[in-house]
């Protein structure tokens, strides 16, 4: 398949002559493009040349790519190929198998890439993306789209993951493509201590990002479980059965935590499902945990019949806890695909 190729310098005021080498080829390349700005870091030079791309040039794709060919042109064709073969976000990955990185690197630089993707992946909870740091990728426009990059609130190399991550959450269907980082001939790295104290701060805030969910979830799980003891013991002493009275006040309790997580856990996920569908499926989990929840009460109350039935209806509701949150999680409230 033929595709129409332009390539956007992102040069901020460097003083090494970029842009007037730029503008000179431009004049006989068309396809070539210059952007200039304030020089305020890599990560917010990154978010101006990808909304260049999809607002000015209009591409269907964008791709990341080192101006010093440490990025061999070459291997374009094989990213855009993973493209059109279905993924939403490619990575040139020098730690896919297959990849490599300079043998002449030093022992330091070495160490230095690979604790970044050790901190990228067990900390920012990137686990299964061998290359996390790489700058050499091929993202569709559509899953950019989707993504807010002013929320990507960083200034470096941390970036990179950062832009990762969003597209982790927007379910992206991403892949990497095996590379050979080739080491820059002129020139030198800028990567210095601020970028690494950037990177491992950012890591550690999308962890906590990804934690908040989870903490809505439990708050909203424990102020359920207020209702449904509340409730039951309400039902109790209005003479109702305990053997109704247990899955009516789950019942009450399930409406609650729908509202609470619908508008409040779960609003800023972007998802086509309508609220009476999230609804509906919020009960077909919510059906699930209630017998799991209820069994357990009755093989209590049956086993051990001279119990608090109230700690009985404390103990049923931790598994059909941990159901219900997976389930909602990862189907009721899931974020669609880009």
């Amino acid at each position: 398949m033929q595709h129409e190729m332009h390539i956007l310098v992102v040069d901020d005021r460097s003083p090494d002559g970029t842009s007037a080498i730029v503008q000179c080829k431009m004049q006989a390349y068309p396809h070539l493009h210059l952007l200039s700005g304030a020089k305020k870091g890599m990560g917010t030079a990154y978010i101006r040349g990808m909304r260049h791309a999809l607002s000015v040039l209009r591409s269907d794709v964008v791709m990341e790519m080192d101006a010093d060919f440490s990025h061999k042109p070459a291997d374009v064709p094989r990213l855009i190929k993973a493209l059109e073969a279905g993924a939403d976000f490619v990575i040139g990955s020098r730690y896919a198998a297959g990849g490599s990185i300079p043998q002449e690197w030093s022992a330091w630089r070495k160490l230095n890439s690979r604790v970044g993707n050790i901190i990228a992946r067990y900390v920012a909870g990137l686990y299964h993306i061998k290359d996390c740091t790489a700058g050499f990728r091929a993202i569709r426009a559509t899953l950019l789209e989707h993504i807010n990059l002013s929320s990507l609130t960083v200034q470096g190399y941390a970036f990179q993951i950062a832009l990762l991550h969003a597209a982790v959450v927007q379910q992206a269907v991403i892949q990497e493509i095996p590379v050979d980082f080739i080491d820059r001939i002129k020139g030198h790295s800028k990567l210095g201590l601020r970028d690494i104290v950037e990177f491992i701060i950012n890591a550690w805030w999308i962890r906590l990002c990804t934690f908040r969910t989870f903490i809505k979830f439990s708050l909203v799980g424990l102020s359920g479980v207020v209702v449904n003891v509340g409730c039951f013991t309400a039902l109790l002493a209005l003479g109702l059965n305990k053997y109704l009275a247990s899955p009516s006040a789950i019942e009450l309790s399930i409406l609650w935590n729908f509202l609470c997580n619908n508008y409040w856990t779960f609003r800023g996920r972007d998802s086509t499902a309508r609220t009476p569908v999230k609804g509906l499926k919020f009960n077909v989990v919510s059906f699930l945990s209630l017998g799991i929840s209820s069994l357990t009460f009755i093989l209590l109350s049956l086993y051990f019949p001279k119990g608090q039935p109230q700690l009985y209806q404390l103990i049923g509701i931790v598994p059909a806890s941990l159901v219900n949150y997976f389930l909602n999680s990862y189907w009721t409230f899931r974020a669609k695909p880009s």
